[in-house]
């Protein structure tokens, strides 16, 4: 029996993981979460053997939650679920300790292969990952600016090059619009960009986003 632990803030999101996986009688759920808290006050008492995480949690994000997962429960397998395209996000939480990583959109059929090839021990990445990002990743190759932000300023770099307002991305995260501006600052600093706009073309130019913006 495979025990998996579901971690998702959409409730229809979570729905949807929870009948994909009830299809299979070898796979079990034993707990789900709403925040990155639930799943780090949640994951040791349901015994999980495999974590399924998004990585846009409110409060302690998805990075944070792994971080703690990987210090804590070494041999517990995470699979990393986001809407972001496969390539830059895939390097970084793969880099983190994640064992798989794939995009929302391909849920309803890469689901259940990721969790099996994961569990029996294996990393898995969708089909456009290419061996290229495997090996930079065995080679712990950073070769761009946006490698060198903390777990929580790529996060919010991402929620800003999605269009989300500072306040937005406070209320998400449950924190200060201070501390997200201070955050925000960090961002374009880094990575050389002088306003949200600039940010947003610099996401779409390194593959973290799957169509371009508008202009």
């Amino acid at each position: 029996m495979i025990r998996v632990f579901v971690a998702d803030d959409h409730p229809v999101v979570r729905e949807g993981l929870k009948q994909i996986i009830e299809r299979y009688r070898d796979i079990q759920i034993v707990g789900e979460a709403a925040s990155g808290q639930e799943v780090i006050d949640g994951v040791g008492p349901s015994q999980a053997d495999l974590v399924v995480l998004d990585l846009n949690m409110p409060g302690r994000d998805g990075f944070e939650v792994l971080h703690f997962l990987r210090r804590n429960f070494p041999s517990l397998r995470v699979l990393i679920l986001s809407i972001h395209p496969e390539t830059q996000v895939a390097l970084r939480v793969l880099r983190m300790g994640a064992n798989g990583f794939i995009n929302k959109e391909t849920i309803p059929t890469e689901l259940e292969k990721a969790i099996r090839t994961i569990h029996a021990g294996q990393e898995y990445l969708p089909a456009g990952v290419s061996q290229e990002l495997l090996r930079a990743l065995r080679q712990s190759a950073s070769t761009t600016p946006h490698d060198n932000l903390s777990e929580r300023e790529f996060q919010v770099f991402l929620m800003i090059a999605s269009g989300l307002s500072v306040k937005d991305i406070a209320d998400r995260l449950t924190l200060s619009v201070k501390t997200i501006r201070t955050f925000r600052r960090r961002v374009l600093e880094k990575l050389d960009v002088r306003n949200d706009v600039e940010l947003s073309h610099y996401a779409v130019k390194h593959g973290l986003f799957a169509s371009p913006l508008p202009k």
